[in-house]
C-alpha cells in the first residue's frame, strides 16, 4: 500500500511539474509568434513608407525639372515674346494702333503665361497625392512600440516640411533605416546575451 501510495504521489508530482512546464513553453511559444508577427508588420510598414518618401522625392524631382529650371524659364520667356510679338502683328495687320496692337499682344502673353501657371500649379498639385501617401504609411510607425522608430519617423515627418531639402530628407531616412533595422534584428537568446556580458 506504501508503494501505492508512493508511486501516486511521484506520479501527481510529475505531472504537475508537467502541467507547469507545458504551460510555460506555450506562452513562450505564443510570445514568439507575436513578437515575430509585430516585427514582420513593422517591416511592411517601414518598406510602405520608404516607398512613399522614394516617390514623393521623385515627384519633387520631375517637378524641379519640368517647371522650375532655368531652361524652362527661357522657353517661358521666349513664348512670351513671340505670343506678345503674336497677338501684336495680327492686331495691326488687322488694321490697329501701335497702342492697340501692344494691347493685343500683352493680352496673349498675359493668356500664354496664365497656361503656364495653372499648369505648373497642377504639377506641384501632383505632390500632394505622394506626401500624403508618406504621412499616412507614416501614422502607424509613430505609433510603434520602439522609441527609436517613433522618433526617426518623427524626424522624418518634419523633413517633409522642406522637401526641397534633399540633404535633411536622405540624412532623416537613413536614421529611420537604422533604427528599423535595430527594431526588426533578430533577438540574441538569454545565454547568448549572458555570454556577450560575462565576455565583455
Amino acid at each position: 500500500m506504501n508503494k501505492l501510495i508512493e508511486l501516486l504521489n511521484s506520479s501527481l508530482v510529475s505531472g504537475a511539474i508537467i502541467a507547469v512546464l507545458a504551460a510555460w513553453l506555450t506562452n513562450r511559444a505564443r510570445n514568439h509568434q507575436e513578437q515575430q508577427a509585430e516585427i514582420g508588420a513593422l517591416r511592411v510598414q517601414a518598406d510602405a513608407l520608404t516607398v512613399a518618401v522614394m516617390e514623393l522625392q521623385g515627384a519633387v524631382a520631375a517637378n524641379r525639372l519640368l517647371w522650375e529650371g532655368p531652361a524652362e524659364r527661357g522657353r517661358t520667356f521666349v513664348l512670351a515674346v513671340l505670343a506678345f510679338a503674336g497677338g501684336a502683328a495680327r492686331a495691326r495687320v488687322a488694321g490697329g494702333t501701335d497702342v492697340q496692337s501692344g494691347l493685343v499682344g500683352f493680352g496673349r502673353a498675359a493668356e500664354l503665361l496664365s497656361r503656364e501657371r495653372e499648369a505648373s500649379k497642377q504639377t506641384v498639385a501632383a505632390v500632394r497625392e505622394p506626401l500624403t501617401r508618406a504621412a499616412t504609411a507614416a501614422a502607424p510607425l509613430v505609433r510603434c512600440s520602439d522609441p527609436a522608430v517613433v522618433t526617426t519617423t518623427e524626424q522624418l515627418l518634419n523633413a517633409f516640411s522642406d522637401v526641397e531639402d534633399t540633404v535633411r530628407l536622405e540624412a532623416a531616412l537613413e536614421a529611420f533605416g537604422r533604427a528599423v533595422n535595430t527594431a526588426t534584428a533578430p533577438r540574441l537568446s538569454w545565454r547568448a546575451r549572458r555570454r556577450t556580458v560575462s565576455s565583455g
